[in-house]
C-alpha cells in the first residue's frame, strides 16, 4: 500500500504554487488599496474630523480592507476559514474573560473617540497630571508633561475623572489676585490695573479686562484682576502682568498690607 503524503508534502505539490503566488499578489494588491482609499478618505473628512478622529478611521478603513484580502488570499491559497474563524472565536471568548480590564478600557477609548473631549496636541489635566496629548489610542491616553515626561492612563481611569481642556477655545482668561492696604483707593488701584493691561499688547481689547473686589479682611483689600488673551499668550502674560503690576504698584506709591509675622507649629510668634 502507497504511503500517503504528509500534510507538508501537501501544502508543498507544485501545482498549489499558483494558488499561493495568487495569495500573495491578492495581499499586495489589498494593502496598496487600503492604503489609497484610507488616504482619500482622510483628505475628503479632514475639515469635518479631528485630528485624532481622522487617524482612527484611517485604520480602521486601512485595516479592515486588508483583512478582507487577507481572507480572501488564505481561501485562495486552501486554507479552511470556517476552521480559523472558529478558532479565532473561541480565542477572543477566553482573551474576554481573561482581561476585563482592558475590555472595559477599550469600551472606554471607544466613548472617548466618539465624544470628541479633546485630540492630539491638546493640553489636558486628567486628576493631577497635566500634559500634551500625543496619542488617544483604544486602551490608553498617552501625554507628554511639561517636564517632558511619558505618562500613560488607562481609559477607563479618564472616563472617570474629571477632564480639564486647556486648549479647547482660542482664548483664555488669567485671573490675577493682589492685595492692598485697607487705606488705598480702591478706584485709583483699578485704573493703574486697567492701564497696565491696556499698554499690554498680549491682552485683548474683547472681551475686556474686569477688576472686582475678592474680599476684605482687616488690614487689607484684596483684588481680581481678570484679563483675556490668546491660548498660546496665557503662560508668559501671567508672568509679564505680575512683574509689570508689580513696577506699577511701586512707582505710584500703592500701599500693601503690613506683614504678618510668622507664626511657629504651635500657632505663637517664635520666641527670640
Amino acid at each position: 500500500m502507497a504511503q500517503s503524503p504528509s500534510p507538508l508534502e501537501r501544502w508543498l505539490q507544485p501545482e498549489r504554487i499558483g494558488d499561493y503566488l495568487t495569495g500573495i499578489v491578492l495581499v499586495l494588491v489589498g494593502w496598496l488599496i487600503a492604503r489609497v482609499l484610507a488616504r482619500l478618505f482622510e483628505g475628503a473628512m479632514q475639515q469635518r474630523l479631528t485630528t485624532h478622529q481622522l487617524i482612527v478611521w484611517r485604520r480602521m478603513i486601512h485595516h479592515g480592507l486588508l483583512a478582507l484580502f487577507v481572507l480572501a488570499a488564505l481561501r485562495e491559497m486552501g486554507f479552511n476559514l470556517s476552521v480559523l474563524l472558529g478558532a479565532a472565536g473561541v480565542l477572543t471568548v477566553a482573551i474576554g474573560f481573561a482581561s476585563q480590564t482592558s475590555a472595559s478600557n477599550l469600551i472606554s477609548g471607544i466613548f472617548l473617540i466618539g465624544e470628541g473631549s479633546f485630540g492630539i496636541g491638546d493640553y489636558i489635566r486628567v486628576g493631577q497630571t497635566e500634559g500634551e496629548v500625543l496619542s488617544i489610542d483604544l486602551l490608553s491616553v498617552k501625554l507628554c508633561t511639561a517636564d517632558n515626561l511619558f505618562v500613560r492612563i488607562p481609559n477607563e481611569q479618564i472616563i472617570r475623572s474629571e477632564v480639564v481642556n486647556y486648549t479647547r477655545f482660542p482664548i483664555r482668561r488669567l485671573s490675577l489676585s493682589f492685595t492692598v492696604a485697607w487705606r488705598e483707593d480702591v478706584a485709583r488701584v483699578r485704573a493703574l490695573l486697567l492701564k497696565v493691561v491696556a499698554e499690554h499688547p498680549a491682552c485683548l481689547d474683547e472681551p475686556g479686562a474686569q477688576v472686582i473686589m475678592q474680599g476684605l479682611a482687616d488690614e487689607a483689600v484684596t483684588l481680581q484682576l481678570l484679563v483675556w488673551t490668546r491660548r498660546q499668550n496665557a503662560l508668559v502674560l501671567r508672568d509679564q502682568l505680575q512683574e509689570s503690576i508689580r513696577t506699577a504698584f511701586a512707582d505710584s506709591g500703592v500701599g500693601l498690607p503690613p506683614r504678618l509675622p510668622l507664626q511657629s507649629a504651635a500657632g505663637r510668634p517664635p520666641a527670640g
